[in-house]
């Protein structure tokens, strides 16, 4: 008898879908069979990619109702932009609700949305069809964060006690695609953008493994936001340029920290995440730390064990063949093998093939997903009000940021 497989769509065609698509490779049981994106040249683009890749025979589809008819299709990734999630989702659930196909899972990235507000509709709307959820956070997956966090709690708190601080980051000098800088369309700039991957981490890393997360839960959140370099009145000019976003009038925050107390079941641990737009080094760097009484680990992608040299006499188009958002072609210059196995999308594709297909339970659902936006929310919320909140700070629910607003002053 032949193992079952699962037939997956994806709804988008960009960056963030070639990443699962390249990480599909290292993923067994689970073909990808379909692309649907408001670009159709996109999407053929992206299906012909995943056949080059040898992981599925994608087609392109019309529509996303088309796409849930076929009963070749199990399941669907959601990797479009944050604005369209609620009308991606409204057509899913209208495709089931009238009888036009039937889904196993739906994994959708990160951010779930773009306020709490719409995190919840769209997970009530996905709760009433009887869907199960998948909440796609690939650095709780990657190698460096598995390994450090199963061997400290294995060993380190095992014999000397819990771990009490753990912080992560993610910087890069700026997202490729323009809708991320507009507020209005993002949801917030990069503390809505990225800020979702480091607040997750740092809570992972906190969680002693085989526990829920419901066992570190966050209960004080301190934020701040500032636009340190795209409100420059050169860099701003480049970014209007480039980016066809006006940031002396409408800027967004290029960098934000959160600070998050935790109550463990041995008392209060602290959570620091930053994130940036404003980052300029090789690339992409994200970065991880967990301390406990007497053990600590440390993550830096960039210190990758491979490193390059190219004098100045070596010229060509730019690119990002080294690293994600590579910044440079010459001097030394470190590389990122497979990254998207290095950033952890095989190992979360992997998993969450495996939870549709009913092997295992799922690590993160639609609920996480919805927290994190609160956790997101309450650090705009007091960054606005300049002061430490309890968590969930009141009006969390209906509060939208004064930068997706468009009223924000750096």
């Amino acid at each position: 008898m032949a193992s079952p497989r699962l037939g997956v769509g994806f709804i988008g065609s960009g960056f963030n879908a070639r990443f699962h698509m390249q990480g599909w490779r290292g993923v067994r049981d689970a073909d990808i069979l379909g692309v649907w994106s408001p670009n159709a040249k996109n999407a053929a683009s992206a299906a012909a990619l995943s056949r080059s890749l040898g992981v599925g025979e994608a087609k392109a589809y019309k529509s996303i109702t088309a796409m849930v008819a076929d009963p070749t299709i199990d399941a669907l990734w959601l990797t479009g932009p944050n604005q369209a999630r609620v009308e991606n989702v409204e057509e899913i659930v209208h495709a089931v609700k009238s009888g036009k196909g039937t889904l196993r899972g739906i994994a959708c990235e990160k951010p779930l949305a773009r306020n709490v507000a719409e995190a919840k509709y769209i997970h009530q709307l996905v709760k009433g069809v009887g869907i199960a959820t998948g909440y796609l956070e690939n650095q709780l997956f990657a190698p460096h964060i598995e390994t450090g966090r199963a061997l400290l709690w294995a060993r380190g708190a095992a014999t000397t006690g819990r771990p009490y601080l753990a912080r992560a980051a993610e910087e890069h000098s700026g997202p490729h695609m323009p809708w991320f800088w507009n507020g209005a369309l993002q949801g917030g700039g990069v503390l809505n953008d990225m800020m979702c991957h480091s607040v997750l981490v740092v809570r992972h890393l906190l969680t002693k493994p085989g526990d829920a997360l419901s066992t570190v839960k966050p209960v004080r959140v301190t934020g701040h936001i500032a636009s340190l370099k795209w409100s420059q009145p050169k860099y701003a000019k480049r970014l209007k340029q480039t980016m066809q976003a006006d940031y002396t009038k409408r800027p967004s925050e290029d960098f934000a920290s959160v600070t998050i107390e935790f109550e463990t079941p041995s008392g209060i641990a602290i959570g620091e995440a930053s994130t940036s737009w404003s980052y300029v080094g090789a690339g992409l760097r994200l970065s991880a730390e967990l301390l406990g009484p007497e053990y600590s680990m440390k993550w830096n992608s960039l210190d990758s064990g491979l490193q390059l040299f190219f004098s100045r006499e070596v010229t060509g188009r730019a690119g990002e063949d080294l690293v994600e958002k590579q910044n440079a072609e010459q001097g030394v210059m470190p590389v990122v093998p497979e990254e998207y196995a290095a950033y952890g999308y095989t190992n979360e594709d992997r998993h969450f093939v495996n939870v549709f297909l009913d092997r295992e339970q799922p690590l993160l659902t639609w609920d996480d997903g919805v927290e994190v936006v609160q956790v997101l929310m309450a650090a705009y919320q007091s960054a606005e009000e300049g002061k430490t909140l309890t968590f969930p700070p009141r009006g969390n629910d209906s509060f939208v940021p004064q930068v997706a607003k468009g009223t924000w002053k750096p």
